[in-house]
């Protein structure tokens, strides 16, 4: 699909400042900000890049302001956000913005018409711009100005006197490190003059850190600019990266373009225009960890490669999108850190050891693994893997960390005071939001499935167990302690202090999960309750409107956010099982309808991350899109359910 602006939205400020472009190398490094050239975030910069990657992330070259001077006269291109004022304000002779191939600005007056077009490289912390001279009165001057931060991607920088204060300039090229422990950032361009002039510049501003309860106040420092003359029809290539570049940068943009253009999608996507664009997102949250291996990011800007994430979005990231290999080395990095039967819940972003929190990551690498398997047929890889699953189960059913263990009926109990074991995590200071510690809904619908998955693979292995047996009285129990007949649904959670009827998403992968616990008239009412508490246009919400405990907005300091997180906050990934739900049992009308939910995000593709699909959203209208600006599992969600269930394109 098409996403594109012209010049009523581009110079319109707060329009412009409110949609973000994202490009990514594949190894956890970006470059990102808003189409006007303003950052609104801490986590906005040109050349962003993973030192460890995924993670060690460090805002090298925060921006690249461009100044055309032509007959004594100044024009400038940039933006920023200062106290009580914007400037420069290079929005106002902003004409259009495109997002394909690569993100494309043309600016324009009476004079000149001027294109910049940026792409970073796959697989390079490397960042090319590209600026064609369309039209002009004659030869201009474009100074480029460089703004470092040379800082932790977290963090914000302040001015001070450790900076360096000079850069080299040899060969076309500006080489400069802010401080001793950070990458050197190198700027070519042909037939550049260099200008030294360090200063720095205070107080740039990012309101979208504001928003979140957080400080918001930067300074940058400058080494000094670079000039170059450009004559009418000429265009002029920019390569900024961590290694010097020898190559031509307006090749490398083609080249990288060309490369985008040609990777293959199944026909079902590529037929689709919203499938589609969907699939140039998801292809943003791959990377590579520990050499060849891979793994998802589970947002942008701030999330590192969680287990649960990666599990719940690698069918649609990876096996909706044909990316089998890619989903083969996810698995092998995963499994590689299985410790007491469990993935790890996070790798955290320093690269320290794995933190291995969650209860329900480890069965979402089953659900993953099958749906691997209905795509592939690849049995020997499964083979591969089943003696560390044989370990998984047996480890859930012994006891594991944080009193995950098969209880005595069956079912799987986990938890312990203090800590955030299931999706709903969110935790401010020793505050767990929503413990749920017991049996939660969704987990046991992961452990059933599980345990199912065991009984299908080790029938296909020729080996004797007793997985199915499991598995059946897993079912007949949960369908006697968590059906809620007076609501019409599933209990969220059962604890020996009795049921929990709170009416949350969670108990609609009883419906999702390759193998569903409910079906018939149970099924036709839990769709019903969800229906009409939870779906909004963009997601579901995680608490019923009618719950005392329910917060539809999102918006404050961490206290008040995460208090509101999971209280009610829509969560777009949860569209996924709902309409997989629906499919099933409506049939026709089903899928009728979840195209029809599908396609109603084509506008929010245009609204704040540019071509993906936001974290969270406001649970009233107009449902304000929050959190990251593009979601690993939000985009997976909806492509795996609009190519398995509406398309019907789940396996071979």
């Amino acid at each position: 699909m098409s996403i594109r602006f012209d010049s009523t939205l581009t110079r319109d400020f707060a329009h412009a400042a409110s949609r973000e472009w994202l490009e990514s190398n594949g190894l956890g490094g970006w470059s990102s900000s808003t189409i006007s050239g303003a950052h609104t975030r801490r986590y906005h910069g040109l050349l962003v890049v993973a030192t460890h990657p995924p993670v060690g992330r460090v805002v090298l070259l925060s921006h690249l302001d461009e100044t055309l001077i032509f007959d004594h006269n100044r024009l400038e291109l940039g933006c920023g956000i200062f106290p009580g004022a914007v400037h420069p304000q290079g929005h106002r002779s902003l004409h259009s913005f495109a997002l394909a191939p690569a993100p494309t600005w043309t600016y324009a007056n009476s004079d000149f018409t001027l294109h910049k077009r940026l792409a970073m490289l796959d697989g390079e912390h490397t960042v090319v711009v590209c600026y064609e001279l369309e039209r002009a009165p004659g030869p201009i001057y474009l100074e480029l100005r460089p703004f470092f931060a040379g800082r932790d991607y977290h963090d914000l920088m302040q001015a001070n006197d450790g900076v360096a204060q000079i850069a080299d300039f040899a060969a076309d090229t500006l080489s400069y490190r802010p401080y001793p422990e950070q990458p050197t950032a190198h700027i070519t361009a042909a037939a550049a003059n260099w200008q030294a002039a360090p200063d720095w510049h205070y107080n740039f501003q990012y309101p979208r850190e504001e928003e979140r309860g957080l400080d918001i106040s930067e300074d940058l420092f400058t080494p000094g600019h670079l000039s170059i003359r450009l004559e009418p029809g000429s265009t002029l290539g920019v390569a900024i990266s961590i290694t010097p570049c020898d190559r031509d940068p307006v090749a490398l943009l083609e080249a990288e373009i060309t490369r985008r253009q040609n990777i293959c999608l199944p026909a079902a996507i590529s037929a689709d225009p919203l499938l589609s664009q969907l699939a140039v997102a998801a292809d943003q949250f791959l990377v590579r960890r520990d050499g060849d291996l891979h793994t998802i990011l589970a947002g942008y800007h701030w999330f590192t490669d969680w287990g649960r994430d990666t599990m719940i979005a690698l069918p649609g990231i990876c096996l909706a999108t044909g990316r089998y290999a890619e989903a083969k080395s996810i698995f092998r990095a995963f499994a590689a850190h299985i410790s007491e039967g469990m993935i790890p819940n996070r790798f955290p972003d320093v690269g320290e050891e794995p933190e291995y929190n969650t209860v329900d990551a480890t069965l979402w690498f089953f659900t993953a693994l099958y749906k691997y398997l209905q795509h592939t047929s690849d049995y020997a890889f499964a083979r591969e893997l089943w003696p560390a699953l044989q370990e998984i189960v047996a480890w859930h059913e012994r006891g594991t960390r944080y009193q995950i263990k098969v209880d005595t009926d069956g079912l799987l109990s986990a938890g312990e005071e203090g800590v955030q074991l299931t999706w709903m995590d969110a935790k401010v200071g020793d505050w767990v939001v929503t413990p749920r510690i017991g049996k939660p809904v969704e987990i046991n619908a992961l452990w059933y499935n599980a345990l199912k998955i065991m009984e299908y693979l080790a029938i296909e292995f020729a080996e004797e167990t007793d997985y199915g047996t499991k598995a059946e009285r897993v079912h007949n129990t949960f369908n006697k302690q968590f059906w809620n007949e007076e609501s019409g649904c599933l209990y969220d959670l059962v604890t020996p202090q009795g049921p929990d009827p709170a009416i949350r998403p969670n108990q609609l992968f009883a419906l999702s999960l390759p193998f569903p616990l409910i079906e018939g008239d149970r099924a036709r009412r839990t769709i019903a309750v969800a229906d009409e508490h939870l779906l909004t246009p963009r997601g579901l919400r995680s608490l019923s409107p009618q719950d005392p405990a329910y917060r539809p907005h999102y918006h404050g300091d961490p206290w008040s956010r995460d208090g509101a997180y999971h209280q009610g906050i829509v969560w777009g990934w949860l569209i996924g099982p709902f309409i997989t739900a629906l499919c099933r049992v409506h049939g026709d009308e089903g899928r009728q309808r979840g195209r029809a939910i599908i396609e109603g995000f084509a506008d929010h593709l245009q609204e704040a991350g540019l071509g993906s699909v936001s974290e969270i959203f406001d649970a009233e209208p107009p449902f304000a899109p929050r959190g990251c600006v593009a979601q690993a599992w939000s985009v997976a969600e909806l492509l795996r359910a609009g190519v398995e269930d509406v398309l019907g394109e789940s396996s071979q």
